[in-house]
């Protein structure tokens, strides 16, 4: 479980940053997207990755998975949430401002 978790973070992680190095504003926008989802992840994967047990009880009797991160991945769900529309309402903007969508401001 954890190499598979392991596996889809980094992959992420890595078109996330494949994707902020493209010209074009609407690929560096999907890459910032991707790495706030790789983040989510590995913040979840931080408290413990635990089958068949309750999320904030330890009733099982087994461990339990620490919920203070599974509250940071919802607070940074919203917060990502609010980043991605402030930069597609700046990403739009630029492209009405300058005619072209390179991230340089060159001509598009």
């Amino acid at each position: 479980m954890e190499g598979l978790v392991a596996f889809a973070v980094g992959l992420l992680t890595a078109t996330g940053v494949y994707l902020m190095l493209r010209a074009r504003t609407f690929p560096v926008l999907l890459g910032l997207t991707l790495l706030s989802y790789a983040v989510n992840l590995f913040l979840f994967a931080s408290g413990g990755l635990v089958v068949g047990s309750a999320p904030l009880t330890d009733a099982g009797g087994g461990p339990y998975p620490d919920p203070i991160p599974q509250a940071l991945v919802l607070t940074a769900i919203v917060i990502g949430f609010g980043m991605t529309a402030l930069l597609v309402v700046l990403a739009l903007r630029a492209i009405r401002e300058t005619g072209g969508d390179h991230v340089d401001g060159g001509p598009g």
